[in-house]
């Protein structure tokens, strides 16, 4: 009778641990041989799409068990869809990352009413670089330096009224006085380097110098365009003689509008967690990108489709710069949203 309550008893717990819940799991277990899902709030063929199927490749080599990693993608209103989605519907046991664009995390700061997320709750794991975006012209075009744009108007193209690079044409323009002209419409930024090179357009306000290079290396080479600013959160190395917007504002609170403006190129290419995934998930996944961000193989193959990451940033470096942001002051919060919202 012992024998076999003694069975009994040890068949049970034996059952209730394999029953146990998938929280009671280290990390470790619980990444050993599982499918991960990467959901990416951009469109296929993208370069973001690009890398994130490079990093699901590489990221699976330094988490336990190599789990396989499907990337899905979920396009929608600038990223915001595929925020949403994460913070409110998305597993939070670790199974599910999140890539988004860099200013799906502002968003709500801003006043958008479709981003139904608080950023700040999110669990930062980390980009492969950041980066420094540019004001460029065809080289036909009568200025020389940023300076000639605060007294000679110039026509620059977006695709859309609240877009990126529109928001960065308002800010540089009420930053620096400049004169840019916004026309919005253009589908995207291959659009608007066709209508640039006709003539149809002066330039454009928000070009990243690594796409400027992947894209179009004989517009450099041949000094097809002029780089008239560089900004961002830092200076692009090797662009000395292109000045950097911080060392020509000099007013306190622009500069401190500026640092809030570039806080989503700080970010570079970012992914996350959802809220709520255990600490212990979080931890180790984020080793793991750091890992895969430093690794020579992940750099090689990204670099080889003209795409940076040679500058990695931290999940809690990630998690401060998003943190500071939201900490600015009130009337800071007032200017960048009549920024976004400008007509």
């Amino acid at each position: 009778m012992l024998q076999r309550f003694g069975l009994a008893f040890a068949v049970s717990i034996a059952l209730a641990a394999n029953a146990l819940p998938v929280y009671a799991q280290d990390a470790t277990e619980f990444y050993d041989g599982r499918t991960l899902t990467l959901v990416l709030s951009s469109a296929v063929g993208g370069g973001y799409d690009a890398m994130s199927r490079i990093l699901a490749q590489h990221l699976s080599r330094h988490l336990p068990g190599n789990p396989t990693i499907v990337v899905q993608n979920m396009p929608g209103a600038g990223g915001i869809s595929a925020t949403n989605y994460l913070y409110a519907i998305a597993p939070k046991d670790g199974s599910v990352i999140g890539g988004v664009q860099n200013n799906t995390p502002f968003e709500p700061l801003f006043g958008t009413a479709q981003a139904r997320y608080d950023a700040t709750q999110f669990q930062w794991l980390g980009s492969p670089s950041v980066e420094t975006a540019l004001v460029v012209v065809w080289h036909t075009v009568p200025v020389e330096t940023i300076e000639d744009v605060k007294t000679h108007e110039i026509v620059v193209g977006s695709t859309g009224a609240n877009s990126t690079p529109t928001f960065y044409t308002r800010l540089i323009n009420e930053t620096l006085h400049t004169q840019m002209k916004i026309i919005v419409g253009y589908p995207g930024q291959a659009e608007s380097f066709n209508a640039m090179e006709r003539g149809e357009l002066d330039g454009v306000p928000s070009i990243f110098y690594s796409s400027l290079v992947a894209t179009k290396p004989d517009w450099l080479r041949d000094g097809k365009v002029k780089l008239l600013l560089q900004y961002g959160p830092q200076r692009q190395q090797g662009l000395d003689a292109v000045p950097f917007i911080m060392d020509l504002v000099t007013a306190v609170e622009d500069r401190a509008l500026l640092q809030a403006g570039f806080a989503s190129l700080a970010l570079g290419r970012p992914y996350l967690m959802p809220p709520g995934v255990p600490e212990d998930r979080v931890a180790l996944m984020r080793q793991a990108f750091l890992d895969t961000f430093n690794d020579e193989a992940f750099r090689r193959d990204a670099n080889r489709i003209g795409l940076d990451a040679t500058d990695p940033r931290s999940g809690e470096e990630l998690q401060a710069i998003i943190n500071e942001t939201y900490a600015i002051p009130a009337d800071v919060v007032t200017r960048l949203r009549a920024l976004t919202s400008a007509p």
